[in-house]
């Protein structure tokens, strides 16, 4: 058996896997079982960064990291892939900077990645790349002369042609995503659009499953990624930290109707509109005070990025504002937190809150969406209210599906989830959790490595 290489932004954790979530646990135990090696940054920044990687080992694999000059960090990571890839995949043009420093930055460390790995590889290693941090690394591999099967999943949505066509570059950023053997994105509107890309702006040809373009053809296909459904849902019901969260907010709701949102703080999650939504939700039926109350998590992240900081000045403006109009001495209707909460603790808050709001602008996939559900009493379970534009939507048609530009449609889906009969409760989540298990996140991985074993051609370098 082959061994199999995973490349991604970040390393590990390997021991605390299960604490971290389903994808640490489906690579890990992937990588266990053939063999293997996790590669990627180490997380660190030093001004005399080398191009060496440090390697150890961990229950049976090794892992491998590169540290970054600041130089470095700042024009690949803080530049490039977060203020350029990310907010542009995400459809906002308006906060994407066309640097092209950033560009030659990104490209030189996607190099310095590829050199570093490189004399590490095997003949019959397997390679996986994670992510748009590392759209150019496949190409810079076969500039080297790798040979091995080398696949990229986009965990992230991919944009339509016109949005990704405003992007300096677009065409060599694509160009290089054909030295990769198999291409996977989370939905198959993401690979729509891939195509049309290919097609339209390049002069590609489609046939079937392949898309050939620039000299060179490359598997596409839709892998939505799932997670350790049975675990989690095994987690909520049995575990002691998750059942001392349930009981903790159970008790502290009083019978009310909990709401529950988790994010990252970030605009692409829509948590503003989803503000905006809950106070529509007050305004207009105001049999909801002192009935309801609305958790929101939104842990921060890429805090010296200016548009995080301004966000979140805006969230903390909103929330006071809510609370200020319709909260009493005695009822808190928002509240709002800026930490992370352990994932055993989150298992528990699920399960203890009658509606899961997931309403992203724009997502890859979701999670939480996913986790929610897995955290459910069968017997008496909650309701998903779930953004049309999260991947997860495409899996999950039993959730209320929304628009979450529309306040007034998010307002009265969450009426309309108070008011959801037992048996129709029971009938959405039993419908989701048959689909969660089938599409787990183990599926997901075995899917991706066993398209990819099956694809053992050769691939030139791109110019």
């Amino acid at each position: 058996m082959s061994r199999l290489v995973v490349v991604s932004n970040r390393v590990g954790p390997v021991k605390d896997a299960a604490r971290a979530g389903g994808l640490a646990v489906a690579l890990v135990d992937a990588l266990r079982a053939q063999g293997g090696l996790w590669y990627g940054w180490s997380g660190k920044t030093n001004r005399r960064a080398a191009d060496s990687a440090s390697i150890e080992s961990a229950e049976n694999l090794d892992l491998a990291t590169v540290d970054l000059t600041p130089d470095e960090h700042t024009d690949y990571y803080n530049g490039f892939a977060n203020r350029c890839l990310w907010p542009l995949f995400h459809y906002r043009i308006d906060l994407t900077a066309f640097d092209r420093r950033y560009y030659e930055g990104y490209r030189r460390v996607n190099a310095k990645f590829a050199r570093v790995l490189f004399p590490l590889l095997r003949a019959d290693d397997t390679i996986w790349v994670h992510d748009y941090h590392f759209l150019a690394f496949g190409n810079e591999l076969r500039h080297m002369g790798a040979e091995q099967p080398i696949g990229f999943f986009l965990h992230i949505p991919f944009p339509a042609r016109e949005v990704l066509a405003t992007l300096p570059h677009h065409d060599a950023m694509v160009r290089g995503l054909f030295a990769y053997d198999v291409l996977g994105f989370q939905t198959e509107r993401d690979c729509e659009r891939f195509r049309d890309y290919a097609v339209r702006e390049a002069g590609g040809v489609v046939n079937g499953d392949h898309v050939h373009c620039f000299g060179r053809t490359v598997a596409v296909h839709a892998f939505p990624i799932g997670i350790d459904t049975e675990g989690f849902a095994q987690i909520a019901a049995e575990d002691k930290e998750a059942r001392r969260q349930y009981e903790k907010v159970t008790k502290g709701l009083a019978g009310r109707c909990q709401i529950v949102g988790v994010d990252r703080l970030d605009y692409t999650k829509g948590i503003a509109e989803r503000f905006q939504a809950y106070e529509r939700l007050l305004k207009e039926y105001p049999e909801t005070h002192r009935q309801v109350s609305y958790l929101q998590i939104a842990a921060t992240s890429r805090g010296e990025v200016a548009e995080y900081r301004q966000m979140r000045e805006e969230l903390d403006g909103l929330s006071g504002h809510i609370n200020g109009t319709y909260g009493d001495f005695d009822w808190t209707p928002l509240r709002y937190l800026n930490k992370p909460m352990p994932r055993r603790a989150l298992a528990g808050l699920y399960r203890a809150s009658k509606i899961g709001l997931v309403t992203p602008l724009r997502d890859g996939m979701n999670l939480v969406a996913k986790e929610y559900v897995a955290a459910q009493d069968p017997e008496d379970p909650g309701v998903l209210i779930l953004s049309r534009f999260a991947g997860a939507s495409y899996q999950m048609p039993e959730a209320i599906i929304v628009n979450p530009y529309d306040t007034k449609e998010v307002a009265d889906a969450l009426q309309i989830a108070r008011y959801m009969s037992l048996q129709e409760r029971r009938e959405r989540f039993e419908a989701l959790m048959v689909r969660l298990k089938t599409e787990d996140v183990a599926r997901w991985r075995d899917d991706f490595l066993s398209t990819l074993a099956a694809v053992r051609r050769r691939v030139p370098a791109a110019s």
